[in-house]
C-alpha cells in the first residue's frame, strides 16, 4: 500500500475519533457503558465512510506453476500401416500419456492428422491424405501463449497442402520430429505432378504438363507415354542419370469428343525397382461444348475486381473480360452475363443493352456509386444517398431458395463498405443476405435476386467482397466455398429459364484428395425449399454388378450423400423425389490414385531442416527411451513458478457497506430504546 494511503487512513482514524469524542463525551452527562458502546458504533460508521472515500488499493499476489505444452501430433494416414515400428510407437504414446513425471511437467495434448486435424489419443491409420502444413498451422493457432513443444510423428511425406518446411512458427514453439519409416534410398522412377485443365472445349486443344523424376546413381532410358481413354497419344524415350534427375513433358492434346476423358501418364519401371505405385498417374478432364462469357464493367480500380475474376474463372467454363464504359461498344453482344461495378451515369448504354438482350446482370454498389444517376437509369430499386459510409456485416437468409449452396460461413465474414441511406425495392425479389449493423440484423437487403420478365438480376449493396474471399482462405486454406458460391450466382444469372425444382451439384471427376459428396436441393411448387421431402439416390458402377440405393440426408438447406467409400471407376446415378415425378441423372469418375502409396521412403531431410529451424531435434524409433528420459529430466522443460498481481480497490468490498448499515441501524435502535432520540 502506498505511503500516501497509509497517512490518509491514520488521518481518518483521528478524524473519526475526534468526532465521536465531541458527540458522546464532550460535556455529556450520560453515565455508564452506553456512551462507549454508541461511540464505538459511530466510530465504525465514520471510519468506514472515510475509508471508502480514500479508497486505498490493495495488492493480492497469487502464485501458480506454469507448465510447458507437449503436443503429440501423429500422422494417421494409410502410409503409416507400412511402418514396421507402428506397434512400438503406439506403446510409446501410451507411456507418454500415462507417465506421472511427464504429467507433472507438461500439459499433454493428443492430435491426429490426415486430411484434417482431430483431437484423439487413438490411431486408425485410415486417412487417405497427409496434410502436415495444416496440422502445424492449426497447432500454432491453438497454442498462442506459453511454451509449446510439438512432437511430430510422421514419415514426412505430405500429399496435401503447402510445403510445411517454409511455415513460420512462434519463437516459443519447438518441433521435435520422430521420423518413422524406411530411410534407405532406393533407385526409383516416378511420375510427379501432372497439370491439366478440369474442362476442355470441343475441337480445341488442352495442355498437359507432367514431371518425371529419377532417384539413383546409374544411367537409365525409360519410355514415357501418355494415353487418352486407353489410346496412346504421346511417347518419348528419356535418359536419366545422377546429374539429370528430372524431365518435364509439355504436350497439347486435341479434344475431339464430348465427355469424361481419362489421361494416364506412365513411365517404364526399372528392372529392380521396389516401388512401382508411383510409375503412373491418372488425371481426368471433361470435354464440353459451351462457355459463358462474363463482362465485368468498371470505371475504377478495386481489389474486388481481381477477386471476382479469379473466383469466376476457377471454373474453366467461364471467362471474365474486363471493360470500362468508354471501351465497351461493339463487344456488348458477346456478353452472356454482365457485372456492373459501382455504376455511374456512363453505364446507361450498357444497362440499356442488358434490358434489350435480356442478359443476366449483377450490380455491385458502394461509396463510389453515383446513386442520383443510377436511380434514374433503372427502376427496380431506389436508394437514398447521404454521402456517408457505414460498415455492414452479412446475415444469411435461412429461407433463401433461388439455388442451393453449402459450406459458406458468411457469419464470420468481415463487413462490406456501404453507403448510408434507405433502400426501396420496387419489384418482387428474394433476399439472399440481410444487413447486420452493430450486431443487429435488419430486414434490409445486402444481396438480393430479382426475376424481371425473361431476365435475372442481382444487386449487392456494398464493396469489399475481396475480404470475403481472403477470409475464406484464412478459415479453410482454400477459396473453394467462396468460388463455388460466386459460380452458382453467375450460373443462376446466365440461365434465362425458370429454375428447376430439383437441383443437383457434384464434381464429375474425383482424384482421391477430397471426399465424394453429391448435394441436391428440392423446392415445392411455390419454389420454397422443402425440408420435409424424401430424396433417394440410385448408384450404379459401369461394367460391374455394383448397385446401391440410399436416402439423402438433410443438411440445413440442402440434401447430401457421402459416397467416399466407393472404389475407383465410372458411376451413373439417379436422384428421385419420393412421391413426385422428378428425377435428375448424372455420372462421375473416381480416379485410382492413392497418394499415400506413391512414396515409401521417409523424407527425413525435410523433417531435419524443420526441427533445426525451430530449435528442436530429430529422433528415430530406436530413440524412444531417450525421448522419455529427456522429457522427464531436461531442465529445459522444468515448470516455472510465476506470480500474478491482482490490484483490488476497497470500494469493491460490499461487506464494508453492510457493516456501516448494520452499525447505523444498531446505534439508532439503542438510542431509541434508551430514549436518547
Amino acid at each position: 500500500m502506498e505511503v500516501r494511503s497509509v497517512l490518509l487512513i491514520l488521518f481518518a482514524v483521528l478524524a473519526a475519533a475526534v468526532i465521536v469524542f465531541y458527540q458522546y463525551f464532550y460535556k455529556k452527562k450520560v453515565k455508564g457503558y452506553l456512551p462507549y458502546l454508541l461511540g464505538f458504533l459511530r466510530f465504525v460508521v465514520l471510519f468506514s465512510a472515510l475509508l471508502l472515500l480514500i479508497n486505498p488499493k490493495m495488492v493480492n499476489r497469487e502464485y501458480y506453476v506454469e507448465k510447458s505444452n507437449l503436443v503429440l501430433l501423429v500422422d494417421d494416414s494409410e502410409s503409416m500401416q507400412t511402418v514396421p515400428d507402428t506397434p512400438s510407437i503406439l506403446e510409446f504414446l501410451d507411456r507418454v500419456n500415462t507417465d506421472e513425471t511427464l504429467q507433472n511437467r507438461f500439459d499433454i495434448f493428443n492430435y491426429r492428422f490426415g486430411n484434417t486435424v482431430k483431437v484423439s489419443d487413438s490411431s486408425t491409420f485410415t486417412e487417405t491424405n497427409t496434410d502436415i502444413a495444416n496440422a502445424l498451422s492449426q497447432t500454432n493457432q491453438t497454442f498462442l501463449k506459453g511454451k509449446t513443444n510439438v512432437l511430430l510423428l510422421t514419415d514426412g511425406n505430405a500429399t496435401l497442402g503447402r510445403d510445411y518446411e517454409y511455415l513460420r512458427f512462434p519463437e516459443q514453439n519447438k518441433i521435435y520430429s520422430l521420423i518413422l519409416g524406411d530411410t534407405t534410398a532406393y533407385e526409383d522412377l516416378s511420375v510427379g505432378q501432372v497439370n491439366t485443365n478440369s474442362y476442355a472445349f470441343l475441337k480445341n486443344k488442352f495442355p498437359i504438363e507432367a514431371n518425371i523424376s529419377y532417384r539413383g546413381e546409374g544411367i537409365v532410358k525409360p519410355t514415357i507415354s501418355i494415353t487418352l481413354n486407353g489410346r496412346r497419344v504421346y511417347q518419348e524415350v528419356v535418359e536419366f542419370s545422377s546429374r539429370k534427375t528430372t524431365h518435364t513433358i509439355k504436350q497439347n492434346i486435341s479434344a475431339n469428343s464430348v465427355g469424361l476423358k481419362s489421361i494416364v501418364v506412365q513411365v517404364g519401371a526399372l528392372a529392380d525397382e521396389k516401388n512401382t505405385n508411383n510409375n503412373q498417374k491418372e488425371v481426368a478432364l471433361e470435354v464440353i461444348d459451351e462457355k459463358t462469357d462474363v463482362f465485368l464493367v468498371s470505371n475504377i480500380l478495386h481489389p474486388d475486381i481481381g477477386a471476382l475474376k479469379n473466383a469466376i474463372e476457377s471454373n474453366e467454363q467461364r471467362q471474365v473480360t474486363l471493360y470500362n464504359t468508354k471501351d465497351l461498344n461493339s463487344q456488348l453482344d458477346d456478353g452472356d452475363v454482365f457485372i456492373l461495378y459501382q455504376p455511374d451515369a456512363s453505364f446507361k448504354k450498357v444497362y440499356e443493352h442488358i434490358l434489350k438482350s435480356n442478359a443476366g446482370a449483377w450490380v455491385i454498389t458502394g461509396p463510389n456509386t453515383d446513386w442520383n444517376a443510377w436511380n434514374s437509369i433503372q427502376d427496380l430499386y431506389q436508394k437514398e444517398n447521404f454521402n456517408q459510409d457505414e460498415a455492414v456485416l452479412p446475415s444469411l437468409n435461412a429461407s433463401f431458395s433461388a439455388f442451393g449452396f453449402e459450406d459458406l460461413s458468411v457469419e464470420r465474414f468481415p463487413p462490406l463498405k456501404s453507403g448510408l441511406g434507405e433502400i426501396e425495392m420496387r419489384v418482387a425479389h428474394e433476399e439472399m443476405l440481410f444487413q447486420k449493423i452493430k450486431g443487429v440484423i435488419l430486414e434490409k437487403s445486402l444481396l438480393s435476386l430479382m426475376e424481371v420478365e425473361k431476365r435475372k438480376e442481382a444487386i449487392l449493396f456494398g464493396e469489399g467482397i475481396w475480404r470475403w474471399r481472403a477470409m475464406e482462405y484464412r478459415l479453410n486454406r482454400n477459396f473453394s466455398a467462396f468460388d463455388d458460391f460466386i459460380g452458382k450466382l453467375v450460373l443462376y444469372l446466365s440461365t434465362n429459364d425458370r429454375k428447376d425444382r430439383l437441383e443437383v451439384n457434384y464434381n464429375r471427376i474425383l482424384d482421391g484428395t477430397t471426399p465424394l459428396k453429391i448435394t441436391a436441393s428440392y423446392f415445392d411448387e411455390s419454389f420454397v425449399f422443402d425440408a420435409n421431402a424424401e430424396l433417394q439416390i440410385i448408384l450404379k458402377r459401369r461394367n460391374s454388378n455394383f448397385e446401391r440405393q440410399a436416402p439423402m440426408l438433410l443438411k440445413g438447406n440442402y440434401f447430401e450423400t457421402d459416397l467416399s467409400d466407393l472404389e475407383e471407376g465410372i458411376y451413373d446415378f439417379t436422384i428421385t423425389v419420393v412421391g413426385e415425378n422428378l428425377l435428375r441423372s448424372g455420372s462421375f469418375k473416381i480416379l485410382k490414385n492413392n497418394p499415400e502409396l506413391l512414396v515409401q521412403a521417409t523424407n527425413y531431410k525435410k523433417l531435419n531442416r524443420l526441427s533445426n529451424k525451430t530449435g528442436g531435434q530429430v529422433f528415430y524409433p530406436k530413440d524412444l527411451d531417450l525421448i522419455i528420459e529427456r522429457l522427464s529430466k531436461d531442465n529445459e522443460f522444468t515448470p516455472v513458478q510465476k506470480s500474478r498481481q491482482n490490484i483490488v480497490s476497497l470500494i469493491d468490498f460490499e461487506i464494508l457497506l453492510a457493516l456501516m448499515v448494520s452499525c447505523l441501524a444498531l446505534e439508532w435502535f439503542i438510542r431509541k430504546y434508551n430514549g436518547l432520540i
